[in-house]
């Protein structure tokens, strides 16, 4: 028999897997046009998940914009195990016990840069789907180690841009979720400057949805090429390098304690090296 939602998942896969080449393409261009000697590429590297599908690793190393940027794409599916449902179970997805069956496909990204000015960010969207349910996540957050107002500000309004033309409360909703989400409790502080962050949609409205899903993922480029532009001129020292290191080190460590994609990506036997393309090339603990 087929499942009715066959289709919209190839519609979503296939849409991520477009905005992955856009955004690989539009990193390869900042390269090229800031670089004074050989610009920094992507190696491209399938992945494979035992119980089944896979996906596309993207990783820039080395760069000169780019100490390290990851752009994965992937399409997985198989049986959830018991671990992974009752997390489930826990968020409300309704049938766990009865058919742990799961699809999801998304694109996440982590950057971070040469220039201790120039912002870290992170961004990701997704759709996973199980027999009892089906529904969108994602967002995007800054994580600057030397924080400028104006770079905040634009990153936020191009978020609150993308909330706003499908829901009047989405942009507060999804910015207080953000602030919660990327909370580092032992450290008693934030990992970045926020974003937005949502997850479990499912209003009803698969089309709708999707759309909301697709405006996160347009806004993207928009609210951080123009940020990096602006700060890959800015004069950088050493004193500020050990700053962006430090900062670096609180991102692994929220990475590695709390993250809930990196948690299911691990306990669902995807490629690790995908899973961790998020942690830095090099960071510091002092």
């Amino acid at each position: 028999m087929t499942d009715p939602f066959d289709s919209r998942k190839a519609r979503a896969a296939a849409w991520f897997h477009t905005l992955r080449d856009r955004i690989v393409a539009a990193f390869e261009d900042l390269e090229d046009r800031f670089s004074d000697g050989q610009p920094g590429r992507f190696q491209v590297t399938p992945t494979t998940r035992a119980d089944g599908g896979g996906g596309l690793m993207s990783v820039m190393r080395g760069g000169k914009v780019f100490e390290k940027v990851g752009v994965n794409w992937s399409e997985v599916h198989g049986v959830l195990g018991e671990k992974a449902q009752r997390a489930m179970a826990a968020r409300g997805v309704p049938g766990m016990a009865e058919d742990p069956r799961f699809w999801a496909s998304g694109i996440s990204l982590v950057a971070h840069m040469v220039n201790p000015h120039a912002p870290a960010v992170h961004m990701n969207t997704r759709m996973f789907w199980t027999p009892g349910a089906a529904w969108f996540g994602g967002g995007s957050d800054l994580n600057p180690a030397i924080e400028y107002a104006e770079d905040t500000a634009h990153f936020h309004a191009e978020m609150q841009r993308a909330c706003d033309a499908h829901g009047a409360d989405y942009y507060p909703r999804f910015k207080a979720w953000a602030d919660e989400y990327f909370f580092v409790p032992h450290r008693g502080r934030a990992r970045g400057v926020g974003g937005i962050f949502y997850d479990d949609l499912n209003t009803g409205d698969w089309e709708a949805d999707f759309a909301f899903t697709q405006a996160v993922g347009e806004a993207f480029l928009p609210a951080f090429v123009p940020l990096t532009e602006r700060r890959l001129g800015t004069a950088w020292t050493e004193a500020d390098k050990d700053v962006q290191l430090i900062h670096r080190g609180l991102y692994a460590e929220y990475n590695l304690v709390y993250d809930r994609g990196t948690k299911f990506g691990l306990e669902t036997g995807h490629d690790a090296n995908a899973v961790l393309m998020s942690l830095p090339p090099v960071a510091k603990w002092t």
